[in-house]
């Protein structure tokens, strides 16, 4: 366990993929435990493109950009012994990319060592080039503490932000590393605070900070942030404590006869990283990075400034959207991110919905709702199809848990919670205008919009890889066709973008399954792939016709 978080600077970038490795280094860049810096050319070897260095008390990672030279033809091969001539049959022989990245590398560890520096150093090459053979190269690659990311477009337009704060360790580490780089290939670069195109978001809130600070003659730049600061660095936070984490039982009491139950959702040691892997959601991504920032950004203020005037941020939110959209996953994200972010103690999800609620006994809705928010404290009460509890009744139950909730939310001692209100967009907002109380209660809402057709394809190469299973171009072909169809025809009202998917897989291996037993595997490499006979129709939800004028 020790040997993990002493390694967790390296392990983070080794979780990386194309979709998630720019938004972690520009994570990187405000993470106070990391420096980081960046060089333009790195001798001999990588002396055009740009070099990171991410360094910790025990860590480094060297990230190379390797920008492609030849955009005819940007497919290459490499070695698998790490040649620094690549011959290809019928192609001329070539610079091997990770055989620089393997030379840059060695330059780092013997500067290292050269000034008595013991750091476990690991490469990452982000290239423009496509690596033909890149899957059967990978566990070469991790063998020599290495990580290759192919297939970038356009990688030298690409900046991520920096923390180079020279009172940071790291910086010692890095000085030992370019004291043998010729003056005119370093150079400075703004960090992440100083970057002129950083968001909206984040300016005010160094706006914010600075105008405080200002006041006692110091700015943000004189704040000496602790390297192990839980509320700062992820590198504090323990994967193994969620085993510990005790959490509530499945089960209320309505009344002495009926006892409910409800799902109780564990949280996950690397949200942010669950969080990139989703498809889509860009704004609602966004949006919690904000949130999550700003909460962390209350944390440390109350640390160094006690009596300084904290920011209101209300935690609990509203989930708009139709089914298989992703809801109850990103609400489980969120309680693990507000977690880390030291905003709830456990960062556990309780999942209800109205059948939660509702008894048959005068008192039962009040017994419940206290019993859901006592199994819900430190973590996220998700209420699904939350809509349901305000019915044109007057006299519904569901309006009694609605305002009973307001008034218990209302109390600022019941700060270690998180409500979030799931439902279609419409009676959400409808649900919202009627009750202005919840407007004002819950101030964050997050749209998840359905899922385009090629956003549809790109979660069914996420789920087939899971298995390791392969489309022959004629499956994918026609799979193809049938995503296609069935977004044209879908009801709008019942349509499930994910849950289709889900559904038209579990069929597809089925079909599979039923095929390989039947028929005798020409190899080993058929049992994995997945055929057209294998794509196999099924029935498509359309919307009904209206009767009536």
């Amino acid at each position: 366990m020790i040997m993990r978080n002493r390694n967790r600077l390296i392990n983070d970038f080794r979780k990386q993929s194309k979709n998630t490795i720019w938004k972690h280094m520009e994570a990187m860049a405000v993470n106070y435990a990391v420096y980081s810096n960046r060089l333009k050319g790195f001798a001999p070897f990588m002396n055009d493109d740009d070099v990171y260095f991410y360094c910790d008390s025990t860590n480094m990672v060297v990230v190379c950009i390797d920008c492609y030279d030849n955009y005819e033809d940007r497919t290459c091969v490499e070695s698998v012994d790490m040649e620094p001539i690549v011959y290809l049959p019928g192609c001329e022989p070539h610079e091997g990319r990770v055989w620089k990245l393997k030379e840059t590398m060695q330059i780092v560890k013997e500067r290292l060592q050269k000034q008595h520096i013991v750091l476990k150093v690991y490469g990452v090459m982000l290239t423009e080039a496509k690596i033909t053979n890149a899957e059967e190269l990978e566990l070469v690659w991790e063998f020599n503490d290495m990580k290759v990311i192919d297939g970038f477009v356009s990688l030298g337009h690409r900046k991520a932000g920096v923390n180079n704060d020279e009172d940071l360790r790291g910086k010692i580490y890095f000085d030992a590393v370019v004291s043998d780089t010729p003056k005119e290939e370093k150079e400075e670069y703004p960090t992440k605070e100083e970057t002129p195109n950083d968001e909206e978001f984040e300016r005010l809130l160094t706006d914010f900070v600075n105008r405080e600070f200002e006041e006692e003659g110091e700015t943000l730049k004189d704040v000496d942030f602790p390297e192990n600061d839980e509320s700062t660095s992820e590198e504090s936070e323990d994967d193994n404590n969620l085993e510990d984490n005790v959490l509530p039982d499945g089960e209320i009491e309505q009344n002495g006869t009926i006892s409910v139950k409800v799902e109780i959702l564990r949280p996950i040691a690397n949200p942010r990283e669950e969080l990139d892997k989703l498809v889509g959601c860009e704004d609602i991504k966004r949006c919690m990075d904000e949130l999550v920032a700003l909460t962390r950004f209350n944390k440390m203020m109350q640390e160094y400034y006690p009596d300084c005037k904290q920011h209101h941020v209300s935690l609990h939110s509203v989930f708009l959207g139709r089914p298989g959209t992703g809801k109850t996953t990103v609400c489980k994200i969120f309680g693990s991110l507000l977690r880390q972010a030291g905003a709830l103690s456990k960062g556990h999800v309780v999942v209800c919905d109205r059948g939660t609620f509702i008894g048959t006994l005068w008192g039962d809705e009040e017994r419940s709702v206290r019993q859901v928010l006592e199994k819900a404290k430190g973590g996220v009460l998700m209420i699904d199809e939350a809509y349901l509890l305000n019915t044109k009744n007057d006299h519904d139950p569901g309006r009694l848990v609605i305002q009973l909730l307001m008034n218990i939310l209302s109390d600022e001692t019941q700060r270690d919670i998180a409500v979030v209100l799931c439902g279609y967009k419409d009676q959400m907002l409808k649900l919202l205008e009627t009750n202005p109380g919840l407007q004002s209660r819950f101030p964050n809402k997050f749209e998840f919009q359905d899922f385009t057709v090629e956003e549809l394809l790109e979660i069914t190469r996420t789920r087939v890889k899971d298995y390791q299973y392969h489309f022959t171009d004629e499956a994918w072909g026609k799979y193809q066709s049938l995503m296609e169809q069935a977004y044209q025809t879908r009801d709008p009202q019942t349509w499930g973008s994910a849950r289709f998917v889900a559904n038209q897989l579990e069929r597809i291996y089925i079909q599979h399954a039923t095929r390989c037993v039947r028929q005798q595997p020409v190899d080993k490499a058929s049992l994995r792939m997945i055929t057209a006979e294998d794509i196999v129709p099924i029935e498509i939800p359309h919307q009904k016709p209206r009767i009536g004028f």
